[in-house]
């Protein structure tokens, strides 16, 4: 049996291993480019997931957080949906008229998109909803590319076809 003595230095240092590894965590998270900002507007009640960006500059896309203002944009005919979700989502159903361009291969498909859709072309990007950050991403990319008007249809695929709108 251990009495209290002996019990005190082990619990002393188990607390300072784990106060080590929270250091580590934060450590690590804060200068990590993907890392999760801890401070932001974390709504689950509207399923919106919007976190302050990551090197604190101001988001530059404005949300489309209303499927019948997406559908109306989409019958203009005056903007390009992107869907950035994988290829095999994507194949499985995206919006009608949609193009592919899941973010982790924007490298390689960049160059399509330029040379089918000048950088002054209205872009609405989506992937599948609001806890979804794909959209968020390649929104950001395209317009560090260049594109001028990039929006995020922040409910994504699946509100979208819920609602009964054009899909393949």
């Amino acid at each position: 049996m251990y009495t209290v003595t002996q019990i005190f230095p082990i619990i002393q240092k188990a607390f300072f291993l784990l106060f080590l590894a929270a250091v580590a965590a934060l450590v690590t998270n804060h200068f990590s480019p993907v890392g999760i900002e801890l401070i932001g507007q974390w709504d689950q009640g509207k399923r919106v997931i919007n976190a302050d960006t990551k090197d604190g500059s101001p988001d530059h896309h404005p949300d489309i957080d209303d499927v019948d203002m997406a559908k109306l944009i989409y019958d203009g005919g005056k903007a390009v949906f992107i869907d950035a979700r994988s290829t095999d989502s994507y194949g499985k159903g995206h919006i009608k008229g949609a193009v592919s361009l899941p973010v982790d291969e924007f490298d390689s498909m960049i160059e399509f998109l330029l040379n089918h859709y000048p950088t002054d072309k209205h872009i609405i990007t989506y992937c599948s909803g609001r806890s979804c950050e794909d959209s968020h991403r390649l929104a950001q990319m395209l317009f560090d590319f260049g594109y001028e008007s990039v929006s995020i249809m922040i409910d994504g695929f699946p509100v979208w076809e819920e609602s009964g709108f054009p899909v393949e």
